[in-house]
């Protein structure tokens, strides 16, 4: 196994974690309850601007949302396909089948245009989504106003995956606010942390009642516990919730260290033929998180392929990893129905994600860019070395 030196995304903490920490054992709530559960829901829900209730995962999140929306057998719940799986697990959990769609190359993230026709096609077959699941991907939003719009026509709620997103922003608003329902991850790779951990956020009153029930067990209000239904053990631990409160602070500031980062890698290699970034959404207000820094290396152009450039710089002890490998083409979900599919597998073939790390100093960017530059330029003029000897 690969001994990294430099990781793609590992925790930065805050500092003031352990005081907190502290402050919860010494409550001795170790339980998912206590006051530092109710405070990071609290502070959270003020961040985003919805509602919201901690759980122990986004994927979780996602999970009580189609539960609410009674997803079953015969359902059918349409997602990007340029997405971490656990977008799309809680569909199989519910027993519904997923219908893929592809990207949008301006966001990388679900492409409105396809979407409008899918749902026109549905809407003529009588056979409309449950739910239409778009990824903030990477940290960028979806266009969340033109899916929202298009959905609201034929009454399809939607239920944004923000996961990668928290701190990105769409038209001045956080990321998935607007959708029926979003979910966020605070898993231990990702812009802030409770050690692993999620959200549900929604602007609906009674989702975020049944999701809180459903996430205790479903127990009822009474003095012993009585089920009149199957629920979860999803709670956020209140001492992880602690560790989010501490990290919650500084959210902004790990947003501005990530977009420096991103700034500085496309400053090093940008000029490179074949190198290109992954793009932003070009909206008033809105603000991509940069969770990850994605490029695309265009063999043809480049001289070389991404997964050269990534073992070089596995071989230097930096950890690279391509782009998410989209659902259609995961052989789980074999013989699902996908509208497109070319964007993503583009992104996919040609995409490296890059470290990220908000503690990252300039000189680790600066080694992790120039082991790329390096690679690239190697490979391009012993490719040009080639084409003259051909000739």
């Amino acid at each position: 196994m690969t001994q990294f030196e430099v990781f793609l995304s590992p925790p930065h903490l805050a500092g003031n974690e352990g005081a907190l920490i502290e402050a919860a054992l010494t409550s001795n709530y170790v339980a998912p309850a206590g006051p530092m559960l109710d405070r990071f829901e609290r502070e959270f829900s003020d961040y985003v601007g919805m509602p919201c209730v901690a759980v122990s995962s986004g994927t979780a999140a996602l999970h009580l949302a189609l539960r609410h929306l009674e997803v079953g057998p015969g359902d059918e719940v349409w997602a990007a396909s340029l997405t971490f799986i656990g977008s799309v697990a809680p569909v199989i959990y519910q027993g519904a089948r997923p219908v893929f769609l592809d990207s949008d190359p301006a966001s990388w993230t679900l492409d409105p245009g396809l979407l409008e026709e899918a749902l026109r096609d549905a809407a003529r077959r009588g056979q409309l989504p449950k739910a239409v699941i778009p990824t903030d991907i990477y940290g960028q939003s979806c266009d969340l106003d033109a899916i929202r719009r298009l959905c609201d026509a034929y009454e399809v709620p939607v239920l944004c995956d923000s996961a990668e997103a928290v701190g990105s922003r769409y038209k001045g608003r956080a990321a998935g606010k607007g959708a029926w329902a979003a979910a966020y991850s605070f898993n231990g790779n990702k812009i802030i942390t409770t050690s692993g951990g999620g959200a549900l956020a929604s602007e609906d009153p009674a989702l975020i009642a049944a999701a809180r029930k459903l996430a205790t067990q479903a127990r009822e209000p009474v003095p012993h516990y009585e089920h009149r239904s199957v629920g979860y053990n999803y709670r956020l631990s209140n001492i992880s919730a602690a560790i989010g409160c501490a990290q919650l602070a500084v959210i902004e500031a790990r947003v501005a260290l990530r977009r420096a980062i991103f700034e500085r890698y496309r400053a090093a290699l940008g000029d490179l033929p074949g190198v290109t970034f992954m793009p932003e959404l070009d909206h008033g207000g809105s603000r991509a998180s940069r969770w990850l820094t994605v490029l695309l290396i265009d063999p043809e152009r480049a001289g070389c392929d991404r997964e050269t450039v990534r073992l070089a710089l596995e071989a230097a002890g930096i950890e690279a990893r391509p782009v998410w490998k989209p659902m259609h083409l995961q052989p789980v979900f074999a013989g699902a129905r996908c509208h497109g599919g070319a964007v993503a597998e583009r992104l996919f073939a040609n995409g490296l994600c890059l470290p990220s790390g908000s503690a990252m100093s300039d000189e680790t960017v600066e080694r992790v860019a120039a082991e790329a530059r390096y690679c690239l330029l190697r490979e391009e003029q012993a490719g040009q070395s080639v084409t003259r000897r051909a000739g």
